[in-house]
């Protein structure tokens, strides 16, 4: 089996834990912080913030916080497996509220693993990139 194929066995679970507004505007952020994490908490603080995670691993989460935002601004989170120049996806959201904070999760279904390598998510506002974040799993 080639390292292209897990992309077409793979099923993305991506998330904001924010409730979402329906209508999408042109958008203001201020991103204030973004991270790579195992996952986030109950209070959606980031645990086991890192950029290296361990052979076995099934998902990342990329949090972020935000404030002095439009409304119903959208964003992009664009997914790439950078060791075999791969899309991996992209996943839009709305952030619902002026200041507050979220994750989205790139996850492989139960009983599959992200493959080793290099990975990148950027984080989008139009075509611009307000945030590069690059981790590795071993």
């Amino acid at each position: 089996m080639g390292r292209n194929h897990w992309i077409t066995t793979a099923i993305f679970l991506i998330t904001i834990f924010a409730a979402c507004g329906c209508y999408v505007g042109a958008g203001v952020i201020h991103l204030v912080d973004a991270k790579i994490a195992t996952a986030v908490d109950e209070n959606l603080l980031p645990l086991k913030v890192t950029d290296i995670f361990p052979k076995g691993t099934n998902k990342v989460s990329c949090w972020i916080k935000w404030r002095d935002t439009k409304i119903n601004t959208q964003l992009v989170a664009s997914w790439h497996y950078i060791t075999d120049d791969i899309h991996i996806l992209d996943y839009s959201f709305i952030i619902p509220k002026r200041e507050g904070m979220g994750s989205i999760v790139l996850a492989m279904p139960d009983g599959k693993n992200l493959p080793s390598g290099q990975y990148k998510v950027d984080l989008l506002l139009g075509k611009r990139v307000l945030k590069t974040l690059g981790f590795r799993i071993e």
